[in-house]
């Protein structure tokens, strides 16, 4: 998040993928109709039934934290559909459910009397948030290093930082001089209305 804070995604499925598979084929190998596969399916299902608990658990006890603790929270507009697309990344992405996590952060934050809105997402980890220098990077590269002004710190944070800029200026008439490039249109989440903000955050999901 834009304060430094980090919310590590503890990757339920992938701790457990090695025994679900395992599981999976001992299910594959028994013979339909009887009764040692039906026990073999049960365990099967136990297991992912245990995986979705254990996430669901995690995302309602942090998207709570947050809410508790902004009044306004700012996410990219992530396309999720369209990521999970990537079969390189389709796993990480399903299990660390993005979709939900912003969504509980949403009707939390509103029940709160706060607000979570949607930000345009370009470039993000791309753009300074000191300079607004454009220093491309790829996936594999996690410090944000910019030759134009000498920032360097963790490309997330980095990221969430431009977040927050972006979201700050929702709303606003265009400023002089905006370092993290065009503004996108959006609204918030849940349809709340913007009052008095004490606390401030921006929270860059995943990337």
């Amino acid at each position: 998040m834009s304060d430094g804070a980090r919310v590590e995604n503890p990757g339920y499925y992938r701790k457990e993928e090695r025994r679900l598979a395992w599981l999976q084929r001992k299910f594959s190998r028994k013979r339909k109709g009887s009764r040692n596969r039906e026990k073999a399916r049960i365990k099967v299902a136990r297991l992912h039934e245990r995986i979705e608990n254990r996430r669901y658990d995690f995302l309602h006890k942090a998207s709570r934290q947050i809410a508790n603790t902004y009044e306004t929270v700012y996410v990219e507009n992530l396309k999720i559909t369209n990521m999970v697309r990537n079969r390189c990344l389709a796993k990480s992405i399903s299990d660390a459910s993005w979709g939900r996590f912003t969504r509980m952060i949403a009707y939390k934050a509103e029940g709160a009397g706060g607000q979570v809105i949607r930000v345009d997402l370009r470039n993000t980890s791309q753009l300074c948030s000191q300079c607004g220098e454009m220093v491309e990077k790829t996936l594999s590269q996690r410090i944000h290093v910019c030759p134009c002004c000498g920032l360097v710190m963790d490309r997330d944070l980095n990221g969430a930082l431009n977040v927050l800029m972006r979201g700050r200026e929702i709303g606003r008439g265009p400023p002089e001089y905006t370092p993290v490039g065009e503004l996108a249109a959006t609204q918030p989440l849940g349809g709340g209305q913007a009052g008095s903000m004490n606390q401030e955050a921006s929270l860059l999901v995943g990337r």
